[in-house]
């Protein structure tokens, strides 16, 4: 079963990004980015912000100023965070869209690589196994 709304992605991917803030190593170089981040997902549509330099994550995308943009289908997004889909040849593809700044959004990838583990845990630990590849 996919996600079940616009909450449930926000919370899980969005999640992992308030995951990141707080794990020691990766916290301070992804704010060091400072990348703000709009993601937006299809089936079922949702956005939220992410904004790196300030570490927090805003559910919708109501006044967001991104550097970066990406927009790609909830799936495709639960398949990244556990480490099943490779980014620029998904871009490449037209799986994940992207504009704005894509050199700064292809420096969080390899920030991205030691959540996955975390992701696939809170999944399994919310009852989700579902969602788990």
């Amino acid at each position: 079963m996919p996600f079940t709304d616009a909450d449930e992605v926000v919370h899980y991917i969005g999640g992992i990004f308030e995951t990141a803030f707080a794990t020691e190593g990766i916290g301070d170089k992804l704010a060091a980015t400072g990348v703000v981040l709009l993601v937006r997902s299809t089936d079922p549509d949702s956005a939220f912000v992410v904004d790196t330099a300030n570490r927090r994550v805003l559910a919708g995308d109501d006044g967001a100023q991104p550097s970066a943009t990406m927009t790609m289908s909830a799936d495709t997004q639960n398949a990244y965070w556990q480490g099943k889909v490779n980014l620029p040849v998904a871009m490449a593809r037209g799986q994940i869209k992207v504009s704005g700044q894509v050199g700064q959004l292809l420096k969080l990838a390899p920030l991205s690589k030691p959540l996955f583990a975390g992701y696939v845990e809170r999944l399994k630990a919310d009852g989700r196994d579902d969602l788990v590849l």
